[in-house]
C-alpha cells in the first residue's frame, strides 16, 4: 500500500484498488478492498500516511490518502536495502491440477489448459492496455518496466501452456 501511495498525488482506497488491479497484480498481488482500508488505517496510525476527507460539495464523502515523509523514508529504506529479495514464489493452480492429472480425465485437463490460455491472453491484453495508459507519464517510468516484464511473462505463460497441451496429447 505504501508503494502505491509513493507516487505523486492523493488517492482513495478505491483508486488504490483500481491501480493495484491494473498494474501490481500482474507481477505481485492485488489486495482485497477490505485489506486496503485496513492497511491504510494501520499506515496512518504508524505515521506513514495521512488522510483527508472530501468536502461537503462531494455527493459522497471520500477519504484520500497520501504518504508522509516518514512513510517515504521507511519505504525508501526497504526498497534500497541491499538484501537479496528472495526467490519468486510460484503457486500455479493449473500445474497442481496437471500434477494430479492421474486423478482426472485427459479431456478435462486439456479443457483447463485451454481456459488458462484464454484467461492469460485476456490478462496480456490488460497489461498492454495499462502500458498504453502509462505511456508518456513520467512518474510511471518504473511501473512501466514492471508492466513490460509482466507482458513478457504472460507471453511466455501462453507459450508454456500451449506446449503443455502438446505434452498432454502425448500421454
Amino acid at each position: 500500500m505504501l508503494g502505491l501511495l509513493s507516487f505523486p498525488g492523493e488517492r482513495t482506497g478505491y483508486e488504490l484498488k483500481k491501480w493495484a488491479d491494473s498494474s501490481l497484480r500482474f507481477f505481485y498481488w492485488s489486495p482485497a478492498i477490505s485489506q486496503i482500508y485496513a492497511e491504510l488505517r494501520r499506515l496512518e496510525s504508524c505515521g506513514y500516511a495521512t488522510s483527508r476527507r472530501s468536502g461537503p460539495e462531494e455527493p459522497r464523502a471520500k477519504r484520500a490518502y497520501a504518504i508522509t515523509d516518514a512513510g517515504r523514508t521507511a519505504l525508501s529504506r526497504w526498497a534500497s536495502a541491499g538484501q537479496d529479495p528472495g526467490a519468486p514464489v510460484l503457486k500455479h493452480p493449473l500445474l497442481l491440477r496437471v500434477w494430479l492429472g492421474h486423478l482426472t480425465q485427459p479431456e478435462q485437463l486439456r479443457a483447463l489448459v485451454h481456459e488458462h490460455v484464454a484467461r492469460t491472453r485476456g490478462e496480456l491484453k490488460e497489461v498492454r492496455d495499462a502500458l498504453a495508459r502509462a505511456d508518456g507519464v513520467e512518474a510511471w517510468g518504473h511501473p512501466q518496466i514492471a508492466l513490460r516484464w509482466s507482458e513478457r511473462r504472460l507471453i511466455s505463460e501462453v507459450e508454456l501452456a500451449e506446449a503443455m497441451l502438446g505434452d498432454l496429447e502425448g500421454l
